[in-house]
């Protein structure tokens, strides 16, 4: 004796929700010790930044008070961040809303 199989199978409607990982920024802040030509120059040793956007990004953390380096995974920017300290600079990890 055999059985035969249904000819069409319901399948349950679920709605999938995909959600990208949004990047981890590391952010330098702007102190009061640090020479424009010392961040500048640490910019492009750290992140191998040409000189030109090195200057640029020297004068958005003086002008704004802080300006975003490098995003990615978080080890990464935690290592980016570690990096900036042992430099002398004032850097946070900050996680993209």
């Amino acid at each position: 004796m055999s059985t035969t199989a249904p000819t069409t199978v319901e399948r349950p409607e679920v709605e999938e929700v995909v959600r990208l990982d949004k990047p981890w920024l590391v952010v330098v802040w702007n102190d009061p010790i640090n020479l424009m030509s010392y961040v500048t120059y640490i910019f492009q040793r750290l992140f191998g930044f040409p000189r030109s956007k090195a200057h640029t990004l020297m004068l958005q953390v003086h002008y704004e008070g802080k300006a975003i380096v490098a995003s990615g995974p978080r080890e990464r920017c935690e290592a980016d961040v570690a990096r900036l300290h042992a430099a002398g600079l004032w850097a946070t990890l900050y996680k993209e809303d």
